[in-house]
C-alpha cells in the first residue's frame, strides 16, 4: 500500500470484512506473506519526510483546508483521490495537490465563510 504498514493494512482489511483466500482474518504476517508472494514492495517512509502519497488529514493540512472540504472535493471529482475500501483511508498524490485545481478548492473554501477552509485558530 502507498501509505501504510502491514499492521495498518491488516486492520483496514478486517474492518471492511475482507478475509484471506482460506477465510481467515488478516494479520500482519498474512499481509506480509501476500505482499511478498505478489512482489509488492513494503511501505517505507521517505527519508526526507516528503511522502509522495498522503492520507486525507495530511493532504488537507498540506494544502490548507479542512479534511471534510478535501474529501467532498474528491467525492465530487474535483481532485483526484483514491479510496479503495469503504472503511479505508483516502489517499492523495502530493503532486496532484500542487496543481491549479487544488488551489481552486482552497480559494473557494476561503471565500465562503460559512464553510471554513481549515480548523479554527483556537484549536
Amino acid at each position: 500500500m502507498l501509505i501504510a504498514s502491514d499492521d495498518l493494512i491488516a486492520g483496514i482489511l478486517n474492518r471492511n470484512g475482507m478475509v484471506t483466500g482460506h477465510g481467515n482474518r488478516w494479520t500482519r504476517e498474512r499481509v506480509t506473506a501476500h505482499r511478498s508472494h505478489h512482489k509488492i514492495p513494503v511501505f517505507r517512509p521517505a527519508p526526507d519526510g516528503n511522502e509522495p502519497w498522503l492520507n486525507l488529514n495530511k493532504a488537507a493540512r498540506f494544502i490548507g483546508v479542512a479534511p471534510k472540504t478535501l474529501r467532498l472535493a474528491a467525492e465530487a471529482g474535483e481532485i483526484k483521490g483514491v479510496h479503495p475500501l469503504p472503511d479505508g483511508p483516502w489517499i492523495f498524490s502530493r503532486s496532484e495537490l500542487g496543481k491549479p485545481h487544488a488551489q481552486q478548492i482552497v480559494q473557494r473554501a476561503r471565500q465562503n465563510p460559512k464553510y471554513p477552509a481549515g480548523s479554527p485558530s483556537d484549536q
